[in-house]
């Protein structure tokens, strides 16, 4: 017999305003199923990033704070370090996460903060209306590049799990997708891995989710999912970076011993 189906108690019951065939809502819903299955509500701090997710506290029913645009990592570094026995999540998109948020990204993983972070990359900027953003393929169409993103001109796009993976102190960093049932349920397997990790103390996880974005891409939700699929994850192969946790990190980010000159 099937088992009936729950919504999720860290979920609220409000209409969300993502359009059809958006990601956000999927992850929404993971998230909370994560935080229901470990009996986390009353611990997690959320912060809301300036993005087509600024209005998450109206969906996910727990303690919530705005960051300015590219701060969250910031925010929830200030969080963390007041309240320990807190989760906090900072949820972000490409254009919070990877153009204005760089040095927080980056910063807030070198420190090795112990914060989850949980990165929606769709290849464009949704909210504003379908710009380049740091993540646009090459060749890509936007509303800034017409004739698809030159890599001459503006270089090529961002690979964020690489790009942390150089960093020593990570200690779980996955890329995951959304555009079927399979990959769903392996994306919330790695938020509940990360949110775990941060109840252990274990330190910074990070999470990137490739995600479907048919409005600003101009085409149905099943063309949105399979263009996901056949464009965005030959560029951002998906899987397990860095767990240190579980012994796997690579040669590139290993500490060194250091030399003092006087």
């Amino acid at each position: 017999m099937a088992k009936k189906y729950e919504f999720p108690k860290s979920m609220k019951k409000a209409p969300m305003h993502y359009c059809a065939g958006c990601g956000h809502s999927i992850v929404h819903k993971l998230i909370c199923q994560v935080i229901d299955e470990m009996d986390i509500q009353q611990d997690v701090l959320f912060v809301a990033p300036v993005g087509c997710a600024v209005y998450a506290y109206n969906y996910i029913d727990v303690d919530t704070a705005e960051a300015a645009h590219g701060r969250a990592p910031a925010v929830a570094t200030g969080m963390k370090r007041v309240h320990k026995d807190k989760i906090v999540i900072s949820y972000q998109g490409d254009g919070d996460l990877l153009a204005i948020g760089t040095a927080e990204t980056i910063h807030a993983a070198n420190r090795g903060e112990n914060i989850t972070v949980i990165f929606i990359n769709n290849a464009i900027y949704g909210m504003t209306g379908g710009q380049m953003a740091p993540t646009t393929l090459v060749g890509q169409v936007t509303k800034t590049t017409p004739f698809g993103r030159n890599a001459d001109e503006v270089g090529y796009p961002i690979r964020a799990c690489e790009l942390l993976n150089t960093l020593v102190e990570p200690k779980y960093i996955e890329r995951c997708a959304v555009y079927d049932v399979q990959h769903i349920n392996k994306a919330k397997a790695a938020i509940k891995k990360a949110l775990t990790y941060q109840k252990e103390g274990k330190g910074y996880s990070f999470v990137e989710i490739l995600s479907m974005c048919p409005t600003n891409w101009g085409v149905n939700s099943t063309v949105a999912a399979d263009w996901v699929k056949d464009q965005m994850e030959p560029y951002y192969p998906l899987g397990v970076f860095r767990d240190v946790p579980a012994g796997n990190i690579p040669e590139a980010a290993a500490p060194k011993a250091g030399v003092v000159t006087k």
